[in-house]
């Protein structure tokens, strides 16, 4: 599992067949401390995310395990929005304090 934060959407009125109804999300990494990181996911959406949320989200193989992504062409998959995260018994992420979305 990775941490990342929802930086985008990504629409495609042309797809494979298997892909309709799936909600696309660009997400960006995120560092242990909350920070941006380079490298960005497109990933199908499990959990109702949106801009701004910081999320779980899974690469490879383990993309397919959801409920909607089984049998899916996918390669990343949010599966989590996160509320806090520490590190070393320190708060290191709470969303009731967002990151900024990045710049582009």
């Amino acid at each position: 599992m990775l941490l990342g934060q929802v930086v985008g959407t990504v629409v495609s009125t042309k797809k494979t067949e298997s892909l309709i109804g799936l909600k696309l999300l660009l997400v960006q990494n995120l560092d242990i401390t909350g920070k941006l990181a380079k490298g960005y996911h497109v990933a199908a959406d499990s959990v109702q995310a949106g801009l701004g949320d910081v999320v779980i989200y899974s690469t490879g193989s383990a993309a397919r395990q959801t409920d909607i992504t089984t049998e899916r062409p996918v390669d990343a998959v949010v599966m989590g929005i996160v509320d806090t995260w520490d590190v070393n018994g320190k708060t290191a992420f709470n969303k009731s304090e967002p990151l900024e979305v990045a710049d582009v």
